[in-house]
């Protein structure tokens, strides 16, 4: 008799200990879900002013957006009218997935282009990154057709885009992922052109 009652005491003490866990986790939680959620934005926001400057817009570029077939499409407006257009895209690297993030004008052409994660090796594939080198900045004014087709790729593949020395894989997978996000662009280019709502969801 004893020893059940020290096993129900054991048992209900873990309850218990687990009851507090869980409510720590969950203050825990809701406490720092909104900090997170506030530095991401702040982020993002950091990085659409690289790819879209502000004299292109006069609207929050982070409450004016559209989903389309669940990509997300940031649209810069200047008295109501369209003007850019700024969506992520990625590729498998060298040591893992790129993220970009890049900015066009309505017809395609590109504002900027900025790396938003990667895990590229130091010192030769981290100059994808803007605050490492220029070499991003090489998509500046490109678009589908400018180069064309056998031009978007990096030289020793026979294409218009400098490689990084000792590193082909990582600049070779940011060119295909800004190629990549061209075309779903010009996809929905009509959708995003018509405006629709801010946050609409919609299917091409």
């Amino acid at each position: 008799m004893k020893a059940t009652a020290t096993r129900i005491a054991q048992a209900g003490s873990l309850g218990a200990l687990t009851a507090v866990a869980t409510l720590g986790l969950a203050w825990s939680t809701s406490v720092t879900a909104p900090r997170i959620d506030h530095a991401r934005r702040a982020d993002l926001q950091a990085t659409l002013s690289q790819v879209i400057p502000e004299n292109l817009h006069d609207n929050s570029l982070l409450d004016d957006s559209l989903r389309i077939a669940g990509d997300e499409y940031y649209l810069a407006r200047k008295e109501e009218q369209l003007t850019a257009v700024a969506f992520s895209a990625s590729e498998v690297g060298y040591s893992g997935t790129i993220e970009l993030l890049i900015g066009v004008r309505p017809n395609g052409t590109i504002i900027g282009v900025r790396v938003t994660a990667h895990t590229e090796t130091p010192g030769l594939g981290d100059r994808i990154e803007f605050t490492k080198s220029d070499w991003i900045t090489a998509f500046d004014g490109r678009s589908l057709t400018s180069p064309g087709p056998s031009g978007w790729a990096v030289k020793k593949d026979g294409g218009d885009f400098d490689a990084l020395t000792g590193a082909t894989i990582t600049p070779r997978a940011v060119v295909k992922a800004v190629h990549d996000g061209l075309v779903r662009f010009a996809d929905v280019e009509q959708q995003l052109a018509g405006g629709g709502k801010a946050n609409e969801e919609k299917q091409p």
